[in-house]
């Protein structure tokens, strides 16, 4: 019982960090660049919103209470990811984002939805018509909600590093991952099927 929950949380964390599926570490990049250290707490709050986002989508779907075409949801993830990016762009050194913190935990939560319907397609594969569906469900989400965390910390560090030994400053930070990201993910906008 024990080594099927270690086994469902690992594969919630190789899901998020499979190198051939970095569309959610590239979210992940771009939602937490703006912040640093010192805003763990608001941090972790916005990722857990976003897990809370994408879990509620996977049971609704796990569940077949709501469907949705791959093909548009292999479209709407990188949009979000685009979306975030060029709000950074517009935003760095502007100030604090406690002013926006409403915004930022809607649309990060709404996102959250959109990706949860990503992991929707992988989920019923593994597990399809498994008995106690939504205690994998959890388990998975709890995976998912760990490999954000690693991956949130490892961003957090390396603004740490760049803003404090390297001497970028946050907003050269904030502009700069956020060109590579929107690099990065306008050819996934264009070879998905939509295109």
């Amino acid at each position: 019982m024990f080594d099927d929950f270690l086994s469902n949380v690992e594969y919630g964390i190789n899901h998020v960090l499979d190198i051939n599926a970095y569309d959610h570490v590239l979210f992940l990049m771009v939602l937490t660049i703006p912040y640093m250290f010192k805003d763990w707490k608001r941090v972790l709050l916005l990722v857990s919103v976003f897990t809370l986002g994408h879990t509620l989508s996977l049971i609704l779907a796990a569940y077949s209470i709501v469907s949705v075409s791959a093909a548009l949801i292999e479209f709407l993830i990188p949009i979000t990811i685009l979306v975030v990016a060029i709000f950074n762009v517009f935003t760095a050194g502007k100030g604090a984002r406690k002013d926006r913190i409403g915004v930022v935990f809607l649309t990060t939560l709404f996102f959250g939805l959109i990706h949860g319907l990503g992991f929707a397609r992988e989920f019923r594969m593994v597990f399809g018509d498994a008995d106690h569906k939504w205690l994998l469900l959890l388990e998975f989400a709890l995976g998912i909600e760990v490999a954000q965390i690693i991956i949130v910390f490892i961003v957090l560090f390396l603004g740490y590093l760049v803003q404090t030994i390297f001497r970028f400053s946050k907003r050269d930070w904030i502009m700069v991952i956020s060109a590579i990201v929107i690099g990065l993910t306008i050819p996934m906008l264009l070879n998905g099927e939509f295109f």
